[in-house]
């Protein structure tokens, strides 16, 4: 599985892929046009397996997790 850094953090579960990801934020429809989002950036990792034990999915280790995922990467083409 794939987690991306787009300022959120997104947890593909539906596998988009991180170009149809920005494009589903990108395209959200808001009332009055309140937010328009522009993704600037993007960090791409593979986070393994999803499970109800995943560190991204526990708030005691999402964090650490999180910052060891992200800290220092490059962004991608």
């Amino acid at each position: 599985m794939k987690a991306y850094k787009i300022e959120i953090l997104v947890i593909d579960h539906d596998k988009l892929g991180w170009i149809d990801t920005v494009s589903e934020i990108q395209n959200a429809r808001f009332p009055n046009d309140c937010l328009n989002l522009i993704v600037k950036s993007v960090s791409e990792k593979d986070i393994g397996e999803w499970s109800d034990d995943h560190p991204l999915n526990k708030a005691a280790t999402c964090e650490a997790e999180y910052k060891r995922l992200f800290s220092n990467e490059a962004q991608p083409d």
